[in-house]
């Protein structure tokens, strides 16, 4: 994988891909409004820059997954500019760079 580039492999989720999930799930459940019972890191992808950026399905609910960039950089522990994470997906659907 070169510097910059996504991973094509999909990794199943970690403790600490888990962890990166839910220091941000507060915040994702202020900008979308509403609270999720369910929020689960099942899988991920990476992205090296000046550091590692994670792309990660999280599970919401029964069939609802949305896609999240968890942190930009490694010495920030919050949620990028809005617009870092997709709502709406479904299982099958394959973790990309957005």
């Amino acid at each position: 994988m070169l510097c910059g580039g996504v991973s094509s492999e999909v990794k199943p989720a970690t403790a600490e891909t888990q962890e990166l999930v839910q220091a941000v799930k507060a915040e994702v459940e202020e900008k979308e409004g509403r609270s999720f019972d369910v929020f689960k890191a099942v899988e991920f992808k990476s992205q090296p820059v000046a550091g590692i950026n994670y792309f990660v399905k999280v599970q919401t609910m029964y069939d609802l997954y949305l896609h999240l960039l968890p942190k930009s950089l490694p010495h920030k522990k919050q949620l990028p500019a809005k617009g870092y994470y997709q709502t709406n997906k479904e299982k099958h659907e394959e973790l990309s760079y957005f």
